[in-house]
């Protein structure tokens, strides 16, 4: 198993790049749940410095509980439709918000938050984990992290989701 992430300052199309394998590599073998999603929270806020990376667990058929994540303390639980997070799940599609004091009902777990996006991650059609990133910045997601956290969210379905 890879310990140590090997990334190269560039754009971040590029950085993605270097980093999907090596989340590959690094969950490889390794079949408990919350180590994986722990290191790859880790691997994406060290690749990339975000505010805010983690994941909500679906815990039932109406709420979402806070998984591994690196960052501030986070909201606990998470009613289905609510916020972001619960909005992605109820609707099971990606959301990208560039600034999150516009978008209505938003959660504030930190007011320090400016922009989010939040995928669902699937596994037979159906929502299991939801990977939440925030960033101090506004307007910090785009295109690029939309395609490439949603090629790691089918990893993670494909290696780690039961």
């Amino acid at each position: 198993m890879a310990e140590e992430l090997n990334i190269s300052k560039g754009n971040r199309t590029e950085m993605y790049e270097q980093l999907l394998p090596q989340i590959k590599a690094l969950i490889s073998g390794e079949f408990n749940q919350t180590a994986n999603l722990a290191n790859i929270a880790a691997a994406l806020r060290q690749t990339f410095g975000f505010f805010w990376v983690g994941f909500y667990i679906v815990d039932s058929d109406t709420e979402l509980v806070l998984g591994p994540f690196q960052g501030d303390i986070a909201c606990t639980r998470i009613t289905k439709g609510r916020g972001v997070c619960g909005t992605s799940w109820k609707n099971s599609e990606t959301i990208i918000v560039s600034d999150v004091d516009a978008f209505p009902g938003h959660i504030a777990c930190s007011s320090l938050s400016k922009s989010e996006i939040v995928v669902p991650i699937l596994k037979q059609n159906k929502v299991r984990l939801i990977l939440d990133v925030d960033s101090n910045k506004l307007n910090d997601f785009s295109e690029v992290d939309q395609r490439y956290l949603e090629q790691l969210a089918q990893i993670i379905s494909e290696s780690i989701c039961d």
